[in-house]
């Protein structure tokens, strides 16, 4: 099942006797913990029917123990085993995944790991409940999940806002959540908009020094723009590393390429095979008669080469600073 649907039965009190998530995303796992311990019980019944338990403190025993006591005075108990990734021997709870207790909502938080699918376990909880794989999402999705999430909160950002937040906050939902939500508490009242000068004010990313304008700036040939942005980035390398600068370009390029060969050159084409926001298609056109393939595939070489530079291949003295604003010379040469 997905979080999604996971959601969505718990929300209409369709509830399973198993939920075992297990994955590299804590976030996930973690809202679906949090929604049955909030929600499942009333508060008068949570003292006497939910158990919350840890891995690098309880054996599979206990666990199975713990699942088997009836509810007082409740139609359900919930036990919840955090961290059970800790736990030894978890194969032997197939035990108890062959005849769970109905009235038992067992919920174990497998973070960072994954059952093996041959074993009797995973099959058997497949059976008598909720398997939940919590994913990683890859990079390029995390702007339109940055949209989406806010979206469900009943607010927008700026594509280019989720673009600048993606770039800035990687890859953890968890940090991304919380930055997203003190963003919304800072926006004016009734205000439902987030845009980039939001972001700079609240979280500290420049609207005006980053790798979306850099890329920009590249696209337009502007060199002013482009060398001041460099010279920001040179001067703050802790807020601007010089390897995720070579890792967004990288990739910019690449698609540019795989822009120059696509048949069907539509706006939404051209999003779905890149996998960007359509609103960013426009620049793609605009660099494509910039970079014709033979300059792209030559800026693609360049960044491997200063990419070995800054892990010291060839390079002696030079300062990532100095690496980029070279770098950054030969591109618009």
């Amino acid at each position: 099942m997905t979080y999604e649907s996971i959601l969505t039965d718990l929300k209409k009190k369709k509830y399973h006797p198993i939920y075992f998530l297990m994955g590299d995303e804590p976030y996930f796992i973690d809202k679906i913990t949090e929604y049955i311990a909030s929600n499942v019980l009333k508060e008068s019944e949570k003292a006497f029917n939910q158990t919350i338990l840890y891995g690098k403190d309880v054996d599979i025993a206990g666990v199975i123990n713990a699942a088997k006591r009836f509810p007082m005075m409740a139609e359900h108990q919930v036990v919840i085993i955090k961290e059970a990734q800790n736990i030894r021997n978890i194969d032997d709870l197939v035990y108890y995944a062959q005849n769970p207790l109905k009235s038992t909502i067992l919920v174990i938080n497998y973070k960072h790991k994954k059952l093996d699918k041959r074993k009797k376990l995973f099959n058997e909880i497949q059976k008598s409940g909720v398997l939940l794989e919590s994913k990683k999402l890859y990079d390029d999705k995390i702007p339109d999940w940055i949209t989406k999430y806010l979206a469900s909160r009943k607010y927008e950002i700026q594509p280019t806002g989720a673009l600048l937040l993606a770039e800035f906050l990687g890859a953890e939902l968890s940090k991304i959540v919380m930055e997203l939500d003190k963003l919304i508490l800072t926006l004016p009242e009734g205000e439902r908009l987030i845009t980039p000068v939001h972001i700079e004010e609240n979280i500290g990313i420049s609207k005006d020094y980053n790798n979306i304008e850099l890329q920009k700036a590249l696209i337009r040939k502007d060199h002013v723009k482009a060398f001041r942005i460099v010279d920001h980035f040179a001067n703050n390398q802790k807020n601007n590393p010089f390897v995720v600068t070579i890792a967004i370009l990288y990739s910019f390029f690449n698609k540019i390429l795989v822009y120059y060969f696509l048949k069907d050159k539509s706006k939404m084409a051209v999003a779905s095979a890149l996998k960007i926001n359509p609103f960013f298609v426009g620049d793609y056109q605009r660099a494509v008669s910039i970079y014709p393939p033979k300059k792209a595939v030559e800026v693609i070489s360049l960044l491997r080469q200063y990419d070995l530079k800054s892990k010291g291949v060839g390079n002696i003295s030079a300062t990532p600073g100095d690496l980029l604003k070279e770098l950054v010379y030969h591109i618009l040469k």
